[in-house]
């Protein structure tokens, strides 16, 4: 699959990142209702941020995201934000995982 450069006013960029993460305990509660909306919830997240998801392929305890972003944004930061906003979205719309403080690991 051929990829077309990012390009800005001053430069032109091909990154493209794979994160993996994996809800704490590697707990299997990525099925279902939750793998749907939490799929949604990245896509939203990615279209505001203008980040291009390559592939995305969720297991039930965890997930692999390939993204194609700007080199403005840093790997850390687009990992805090997908995994923030997914978290508390995820946890205020399903009880069975409200129970929980984070949703995901720390790594």
């Amino acid at each position: 699959m051929e990829q077309d450069d990012r390009r800005t006013r001053t430069t032109v960029s091909l990154i493209n990142y794979h994160f993996v993460f994996c809800p704490r305990y590697r707990r299997k509660v990525l099925v279902n209702e939750v793998e749907e909306r939490f799929k949604e919830r990245v896509t939203e997240i990615c279209e505001e941020n203008e980040w291009v998801i390559v592939a995305m392929e969720v297991m039930p305890d965890h997930c692999h995201l390939f993204l194609n972003c700007l080199p403005t944004h840093s790997p850390s930061d687009i990992m805090a934000k997908v995994k923030g906003v997914t978290s508390r979205r995820l946890r205020q719309e399903f009880k069975h995982l409200s129970h929980l403080v984070s949703l995901w690991t720390r790594s």
